[in-house]
C-alpha cells in the first residue's frame, strides 16, 4: 500500500478482532512508541520492547502480555533472537504476525537491515500463526524474495495502486542558487514543508538561512541527540515550525497529514527512496507537491556513490589489512577483542578518504570479519557495586543522593547486571543539567558505589575472528557484487527518471509494476507532451493574477462546480488546472465534501 495508505489499519482491526495478541516487527523505535501511545489513548492494551529498556522493564512488558490481555506487542527485529524474549513469545497466545516496512527483508531492499532475514524464525516458534508483511515500496521483484524469505507457502499478495493522484511530481533544474530556489518554491506553495539534502552540515545551513529569511525551519539527522531529535519533531508536528530540513534519517513512520510540499536538493540513490519521501506529502489527500531539484553535477554524484559505496575488492582488503595496524592486532590475534576506533585519525594516518573508508568497514561488518559500534550506538552503563545494606554506610553530597535512588527506582536490575541508561531523560525527571547529573555518576562511581560507563564518543570495533591475511578477505556475492548491481541498476533509473520525457507519476509507477498508469498531466513533461512550453503559470505574474482573479469570478457566479466541467474561456486547461491546484495547496479555494468539486474558502 502506499504511503499515507492506511498499513496500521490492517493489522489492527483484525488483531482487535481476534482472540490473542497481535505481534509487530516494526525498525524505529519512535514508530513502535507513537503507536503503542496512540493505542493506549484509545483504551487498547499495547506494549512494545526496544533498545535501551532495562532487563526488568523488558520482562514486566513481557510478562504483562503473557496475562494481562494485551492485543499488541511491538518488538524491534533485532529483539526476537535474544533468549529471553523467545521463552516469553512461547508462552503468549499470539493470533498473528506482522511485519512492517517488510521490504526491510529483501537483500535487495534499498534500506538493509540485516536482522529482518532473521525473521523467519519467528515462525518456527510460532508455527501456526499467519504472517502479515507490510510496505509501501517494493518493487515485483522485492514482493518475490519478500514471500521466500518468510516462507509463503504459496504466493499471496494484495496490492494497492501505489498511484497518489493529489501529488505532482516535478523535476526542475536548479537555475539559481538552492537557497534561491527553496525560497521560490516556499513562496508559491503555503503550508508545512520538508526539505531533504543529503549533508548534516547542508541541514544546518539551510535551515539557519531559511529563518534568516523569515521561514521557521529547524533541522534533523543522526548526528543529534535523541532528545534535541524528539523536541525538534515534536515542534514541526505541532505547527510551531514550518520547515523541517533534514536527511534521509528523518521521516519514517511520521504521521502528520498536511505536508503540502516535499522538496528534495540532492538526487537520492533509488526510486524507491525518492518515492517514499517524497510520498509523506499530502496524507490527508489535498493537492501537494513533491519537487526534486537537479543541476549539471547531479548525474556525475550520482554514478559515484556507487563506487564510494561499493568501493574495489582489493581495496576492501586494504582497509582490513590497515585497520590491524592501527588497532595494533598481530596475524592470528584478535578474536573477540574490542578496542576503540577513531575513523578521522585512521584517515590521516593511513590516507583515506572517509566516505570509501566508511564504507569498506561497513562492508567487513556485514562479511563478518568484524563488527562496528558508531558512536551514536552507545550508551553509558551503570551497575551497583556495593550491597543494599551496604548503601547506608555511606554520605553523599544531597544532589548524588537524589540521583542514587532515582537509578534504583528506575533500574531495578542494576545489583545484578549493567543496565544502559539514558542521562537526557535521568536528568529531565531530576530537574537537573546533564552536566550536573554526569557529576553526581562520577562521584558515585569513584565512591565505588556505583560502577559508571560513560557514554563513548568514539566508536568501537570488535574482531570477530583471528585477524586474516589481506588475501583472505573474501566478500560475498549477496553483500557485494550482487549489491553493487542493483545499486548501479537503482541510480542510472534515477538519471532516466531526470530527463525522462514521460509522466513522473507514470515513470514512477511503471518501476513499481504499474504498467496501466495513466499521465498525471500536470508535471512538466506532461505539459510538454501536450505541446505546452512546460513552463509554471507562476512564471507570468501577471498572467497569473488575471487567471487567479477570473477562476475566482467564475466560482463566486456558478458557485461549487465539478473539476472535469471547470473551464475559463480563452485558457488552455491544462494551465488552469495548475493554478486550481495552486489556489487549492494556499487554501484559496478547497474540495467540497471531499468529492472533486472546487470551491471558494470563505
Amino acid at each position: 500500500m502506499p504511503t499515507g495508505g492506511g498499513k496500521s489499519i490492517t493489522f489492527q482491526v483484525p488483531a482487535l478482532a481476534k482472540d490473542g495478541l497481535c505481534l509487530v516487527i516494526s525498525p524505529l523505535i519512535a514508530l513502535m512508541k507513537d503507536q503503542v501511545e496512540h493505542l493506549r489513548e484509545l483504551g487498547i492494551k499495547a506494549a512494545a520492547v526496544y533498545t535501551g529498556m532495562t532487563r526488568d522493564e523488558v520482562i514486566v512488558a513481557l510478562e504483562n502480555c503473557i496475562f494481562g490481555n494485551y492485543k499488541f506487542l511491538y518488538v524491534s527485529p533485532e529483539r526476537l533472537g535474544s533468549e529471553l524474549f523467545q521463552a516469553k513469545v512461547r508462552r503468549m497466545k499470539v493470533s498473528f504476525i506482522c511485519v512492517d516496512e517488510a521490504h526491510c527483508i529483501s537483500q535487495w531492499g534499498y534500506d538493509f537491515r540485516p536482522s529482518y532475514l532473521e525473521i523467519v524464525r519467528i515462525r518456527e516458534l510460532l508455527p501456526s500463526c499467519p504472517v502479515l508483511a507490510l510496505t509501501a515500496t517494493a518493487t515485483p521483484a522485492v514482493v518475490e524474495d519478500i514471500q521466500r524469505v518468510l516462507r509463503f507457502a504459496k504466493p499471496c499478495v494484495k496490492q494497492m495502486s501505489f498511484e497518489r493522484s493529489n501529488i505532482t511530481y516535478s523535476v526542475r533544474p536548479m537555475l539559481q542558487t538552492c537557497e534561491a530556489e527553496l525560497l521560490n518554491l516556499l513562496d508559491d506553495y503555503e503550508g508545512c514543508a520538508i526539505v531533504y539534502t543529503r549533508s548534516r552540515r547542508s541541514t544546518f545551513e539551510l535551515a539557519q538561512w531559511l529563518s534568516s529569511q523569515g521561514i521557521s525551519a529547524t533541522h534533523y539527522h543522526a548526528g543529534l541527540t535523541s532528545k534535541e531529535r524528539s523536541q525538534r519533531q515534536a515542534a514541526w508536528q505541532a505547527g510551531e515550525v514550518r520547515v523541517m530540513v533534514a536527511t534521509n534519517a528523518f521521516g519514517m513512520g511520521i504521521d502528520k497529514p498536511d505536508v503540502r510540499l516535499v522538496v528534495h536538493t540532492d538526487v537520492p540513490d533509488s526510486p524507491e527512496a525518492y518515492f517514499q519521501e517524497a510520498g509523506r506529502a499530502g496524507r490527508d489527500g489535498q493537492p501537494a507537491m513533491a519537487v526534486l531539484l537537479y543541476n549539471n553535477h547531479s548525474v556525475g554524484l550520482l554514478r559515484r556513490r556507487v563506487e564510494d559505496t561499493y568501493p574495489p575488492v582489493e581495496y576492501v582488503q586494504q582497509v582490513y589489512e590497515d585497520l590491524c595496524y592501527f588497532l595494533q592486532m598481530a596475524i592470528g590475534d584478535g578474536e573477540g577483542v574490542t578496542r576503540q576506533f577513531d575513523i578521522m585519525r585512521f584517515c590521516v594516518n593511513f590516507k583515506h578518504f572517509p566516505v570509501r573508508a566508511y564504507s569498506a568497514i561497513t562492508l567487513l561488518d556485514r562479511a563478518g570479519y568484524i563488527e562496528w559500534r558508531d558512536a551514536e550506538d552507545s550508551h553509558s552503563r551503570i551497575m551497583m557495586s556495593c550491597t543494599r545494606d551496604e548503601l547506608y554506610t555511606y554520605s553523599f553530597s544531597p544532589q548524588a543522593e537524589r540521583v542514587l535512588w532515582q537509578l534504583l527506582r528506575t533500574y531495578t536490575g542494576i545489583f545484578s547486571e549493567y543496565a544502559y541508561i539514558n542521562e537526557d531523560m535521568l536528568a529531565d525527571g531530576l530537574k537537573m543539567r546533564v552536566q550536573d547529573l554526569n557529576e553526581c555518576l562520577i562521584e558515585l562511581s569513584r565512591k565505588h558505589v556505583i560502577h559508571f560507563i560513560p557514554r563513548s564518543d568514539i566508536p568501537a570495533i570488535t574482531f570477530t575472528q583471528r585477524r586474516l591475511e589481506r588475501n583472505e578477505i573474501v566478500l560475498p556475492p549477496a553483500i557485494y557484487t550482487d549489491r553493487k548491481t542493483q545499486l548501479a541498476k537503482r541510480v542510472e533509473t534515477m538519471i532516466e527518471y531526470l530527463t525522462t520525457s514521460e509522466c513522473h507519476s507514470r515513470f514512477l509507477l511503471r518501476y513499481f509494476g504499474e504498467d496501466k498508469a495513466q499521465p498525471c498531466e500536470r508535471c512538466e513533461s506532461c505539459r510538454d507532451a501536450a505541446g505546452g512550453s512546460g513552463k509554471s503559470i507562476l512564471d507570468d505574474k501577471e498572467a497569473a493574477q488575471q487567471l487567479r482573479l477570473s477562476i475566482i469570478s467564475y466560482l463566486r457566479e456558478h458557485g461549487p462546480t465539478p473539476l472535469h466541467s471547470f473551464h475559463i474561456r480563452g485558457v488552455d486547461n491544462r494551465v488552469t488546472m495548475d493554478m486550481v491546484h495552486l489556489m487549492i495547496l494556499n487554501e484559496e479555494l478547497y474540495y467540497k465534501d471531499g468529492l472533486p468539486i472546487i470551491a471558494i474558502r470563505t
